[in-house]
């Protein structure tokens, strides 16, 4: 589809300025054996916009939405209620175009809400500061071990088997391109891994998950203490940050740095994003944080005022040499979150989290009396993993095609676990949805 305004004409006068014959010798570098050599087929022609409406409202009719059917699908992204008021506030024309300020000093209400942004996260990850976000969850964890490893002079980090693959998989990116080592523990479903014997006087931090993939809660207290007897760095991630509302905070464990995503606050599902990563650390690392810091002062007349305290980009004279290579915030998904945070409140959150908590214990009651059901998960939060009698890969799509939704099979992200599934279940989901997996599950596995 071309949506191109200009005429052979025009294009042809472009040429002759930049001093090239033709249009594929821009292209001149890609090699030819890559070239296509015919238009790709199934690709249609181009089309006048009512084509294109009706072409795309055909395609997405093929999708259940999560809306529309019992939604127990979780891993990292999370079906919940965002108030209508907060798309309403931050669809306003002064906040639809927020971004990172370039004049930063000049757009006082963007570091303002910057700044009660990083307050919320500091407040529930019980972390000393926090910066004006990460582009998702996935990438500020990789940065945590870059951070890591800035600080301690030390180049191998420890990822618990059961941090979230996604996550692993970005963190090993890094460690293949910025030359330093990535080990990885034991997976394990019920959350046993010896994570503490595997840390020498090489590692310069431990990355874990609470909960873990697998929906796990573990007190990383012990862990924290032995991190920090052999020098190492304590990196807590958290995919689901409505759970802070409930258990006890990474910061509360000994945590040196805390990555979350914080999609679960203020940000729809939305196919996949785009997310905001949340990032935080202990004071004394402050200046070794990635991304962008939005600090309080005051005017010369005494009045009440917001600047950009640190900001350590690539593209400032830093350069290479700079703290972090992340580019921007993610401004308008921060904003959501701290707009749904503000209403909550500290009662509401805590609230949120507790009916969060209660609705995954009676999903778990329902599926352990199901035949061929077997729940793992001894100590959880919204989200659990369940053994099945048959593949689950298999279960999933017959649920499928009965428009219920049932959770991630493991053997998805991490092979050879083909009879696991994680179910998760948010205050969004009702009695009758419980009812409908647990009948469902009943029926695909007779």
């Amino acid at each position: 589809m071309r949506y191109l305004p200009l005429t052979e004409a025009d294009r042809r006068a472009m040429l002759a300025a930049i001093g090239v014959p033709s249009v594929d010798s821009l292209f001149r570098d890609v090699p030819e054996a890559a070239w296509l050599k015919k238009p790709i087929e199934g690709l249609p022609n181009h089309m006048g916009e009512l084509e294109v409406d009706r072409a795309l409202s055909a395609m997405a009719a093929k999708s259940v939405t999560a809306g529309s059917v019992p939604f127990f699908v979780g891993g990292g992204a999370y079906k919940h209620h965002v108030p209508s008021s907060v798309d309403h506030l931050i669809q306003r024309g002064e906040f639809m175009t927020s971004y990172t300020p370039y004049q930063p000093e000049i757009t006082q209400g963007t570091l303002q809400y910057l700044f009660e942004f990083q307050t919320q996260v500091a407040l529930i990850t019980g972390m000393d500061v926090a910066n004006a976000s990460m582009y998702d969850g996935s990438t500020a964890a990789a940065e945590a071990v870059v951070m890591a490893n800035r600080v301690t002079r030390r180049n191998k980090a420890v990822l618990s088997g059961n941090l979230h693959p996604m996550y692993r998989a970005v963190i090993e990116t890094h460690a293949k391109l910025l030359d330093f080592e990535a080990v990885t523990g034991q997976i394990d479903p019920k959350g046993a891994d010896d994570l503490i014997g595997k840390i020498d006087e090489a590692t310069s931090c431990v990355v874990v998950q609470n909960p873990d993939f697998f929906g796990n809660l573990t007190d990383f207290t012990k862990l924290a203490e032995a991190c920090q007897a052999k020098g190492a760095l304590l990196i807590v991630a958290v995919t689901e940050i409505v759970s802070l509302g409930a258990v006890k905070s990474p910061g509360e464990m000994g945590a040196d740095i805390v990555v979350a995503e914080g999609q679960s606050i203020g940000n729809a599902l939305n196919f996949g994003g785009p997310y905001v990563g949340l990032f935080a650390t202990k004071e004394k690392y402050v200046r070794q944080m990635p991304g962008r810091l939005a600090g309080q002062t005051v005017d010369a007349t005494g009045r009440r005022g917001w600047v950009l305290t640190l900001s350590t980009r690539e593209q400032h004279i830093r350069r290479e040499k700079a703290t972090s290579n992340i580019c921007t915030n993610s401004g308008l998904c921060a904003l959501a979150f701290t707009i749904h945070m503000s209403l909550l409140g500290e009662a509401g959150f805590t609230r949120l989290a507790e009916l969060n908590h209660a609705a995954a214990v009676t999903l778990a009651g329902k599926q352990a009396g199901v035949k061929g059901v077997e729940v793992l998960t001894d100590s959880f939060f919204n989200e659990f993993t369940v053994r099945l009698s048959k593949p689950a890969a298999q279960v999933v799509e017959a649920l499928a095609a009965k428009h219920i939704l049932a959770g991630i099979p493991v053997s998805r992200l991490i092979p050879g676990h083909d009879d696991l599934l994680v179910i998760a279940a948010t205050e969004v989901n009702t009695q009758a949805d419980m009812d409908a997996l647990a009948k469902g599950l009943s029926e695909v596995l007779s």
